[in-house]
């Protein structure tokens, strides 16, 4: 294992206290328990934003907290959960007096973490409201979540319901907004190696060179299937067809293509799986309005990448399109 860590038992910490110097007018990091805050907060009179989950899927979600977006993120060692702790402080840290939103991803540990903290918030007279978010279309049940797992979506709820909490939203609407986004986003990933966790020093799983598992999960979960590796065209086809057929999209819709890759992939590529996509659904007449490819939700250096789409309307286009300053996400400011 080459990696470019200190020690494999400090990694969380000192990203941390990388990411801190490099953010000093965005963020606050604060340790004992460890979060992210951003630097204006608790920002009075506004709903507070709070997501985390287990490191290793940087920039989620330490890097949407800013304006616009996230107020506060809480990392849990690499691929495990945060505990309820520091989830509470950082819900104490953004109570503007408007309440707090938890993001939730539909992972097990966090579903309970998140739930336990919300429970601790309110005993403090802190009023919480909680999304989960389950956009993955590839399996039911893993072996972290029940249910479907929450995956790329994440950051497509973040960052619309960031945007009405910024214009104004009370706790109630903000949460309405974030489970319209969720009902209306659908992703499936895939994976062409596996990602090595430092204190392991090995692969996660074991994949052939010449084979593909469709339908990973973004800590190396199995997937629907593993298949001998084949063009791209045929691989990205085979995570859209079942992302369309769920919601399903119809030739009516306008939509936010989004492709995520998983760590290790190169932005070439991803454009390449875009371009693949993109002629998938001009063949079913669907309109893209809005897109964004990069590495946002990653599997620390897995080499794979993820496809979302978020079937639109005026006002999440409109909430897509305010502005937005965070460490991953800029523009309109």
């Amino acid at each position: 294992m080459k990696k470019l860590i200190r020690d494999p038992q400090t990694v969380v910490p000192d990203a941390l206290a990388g990411f801190a110097a490099a953010h000093p007018g965005l963020v606050r990091v604060q340790t004992d328990p460890d979060y992210i805050v951003r630097a204006d907060a608790p920002v009075r009179g506004k709903v507070g934003l709070v997501s985390g989950g287990g490191s290793g899927h940087e920039p989620l979600h330490g890097g949407f907290v800013g304006y616009g977006m996230l107020d506060a993120a809480v990392p849990g060692p690499v691929f495990t959960s945060p505990t309820p702790d520091p989830i509470l402080e950082a819900t104490k840290a953004v109570d503007g007096g408007a309440g707090v939103l938890h993001i939730v991803k539909n992972y097990t540990g966090d579903v309970l973490n998140f739930e336990t903290a919300a429970d601790l918030a309110s005993a403090e007279d802190i009023q919480v409201e909680t999304v989960v978010v389950d956009d993955d279309v590839a399996v039911k049940d893993s072996l972290y979540t029940a249910g479907r797992r929450g995956v790329a979506g994440t950051v497509l709820v973040e960052k619309i319901a960031g945007a009405a909490a910024e214009r104004g939203d009370d706790l109630a609407g903000v949460a309405a907004i974030a489970r319209t986004v969720n009902a209306n986003a659908r992703s499936m990933g895939l994976a062409l190696t596996a990602p090595i966790v430092p204190h392991a020093g090995v692969p996660s799983f074991d994949i052939g060179d010449d084979e593909v598992e469709i339908g990973i999960g973004i800590h190396g979960e199995p997937g629907r299937a593993r298949i001998a590796w084949e063009p791209v065209d045929g691989l990205v086809a085979r995570l859209m067809e079942p992302i369309l057929e769920d919601l399903p999209f119809t030739s009516s819709d306008d939509v936010l293509l989004f492709v995520n890759g998983m760590g290790a992939t190169p932005l070439v590529e991803l454009y390449i799986v875009f371009d693949a996509a993109a002629s998938i659904l001009r063949e079913r007449s669907i309109q893209i309005s809005r897109s964004l490819v990069g590495n946002f939700v990653t599997s620390l250096d897995m080499q794979g990448v993820s496809i979302t789409l978020l079937r639109l309307d005026d006002e999440l286009k409109a909430l897509w399109d305010a502005p937005v300053e965070t460490a991953a996400l800029r523009w309109g400011r």
